[in-house]
């Protein structure tokens, strides 16, 4: 499960779904955007928050969560502290490692690519797919260092169905 708080990150958690439909068809994905982080705590914690029957409907009772945030991991570690399986929470968040240069490289650093380490299925070729992934990371940063802004292919980017 891919999830998110925050409009770059969740733009980011968008992209990664699509690319995993496009070459990783038989890995079913379910993304969740957070918009109010209140939510997560449970209703006695907080008025916005939700009752443990709607937090499992969202997030499943079992399933590893990759959750994009833009903000420290521990944060968000903190308002699912309590919550039945909060392990499974996998937060990527701010990693301050000095200046980036775009938007994308900031979302880059979250490592968002541990969606595929959590995937934990045989018939995906995982290896290969992380391998591609961080040629791809490697090649837009490069592009952005030189340019100061990301490459078309990240800036324009928009969902698109079916095909690449």
């Amino acid at each position: 499960m891919l999830a998110s708080a925050g409009d770059v990150v969740t733009q980011e958690i968008v992209a990664a779904a699509w690319w995993l439909r496009q070459h990783a068809p038989d890995l079913r994905v379910r993304v969740v955007n957070v918009v109010d982080l209140m939510a997560l705590f449970p209703p006695e914690v907080h008025p916005h928050g939700m009752s443990e029957p709607q937090f499992f409907e969202l997030f499943t009772a079992d399933k590893p969560i990759i959750f994009a945030f833009h903000g420290y991991q521990r944060a968000l570690h903190a308002i699912v502290h309590g919550r039945p399986r909060a392990d499974r929470f996998h937060v990527r968040g701010f990693n301050e490692q000095g200046t980036t240069t775009t938007p994308f490289q900031m979302v880059a650093l979250n490592e968002t690519i541990a969606a595929l380490h959590r995937a934990n299925r045989s018939d995906i070729p995982t290896t290969v797919l992380i391998q591609g992934c961080r040629a791809a990371l490697e090649s837009a940063s490069a592009y952005a260092h030189e340019h100061f802004e990301d490459p078309p292919e990240i800036r324009d980017w928009v969902w698109m169905t079916g095909g690449t």
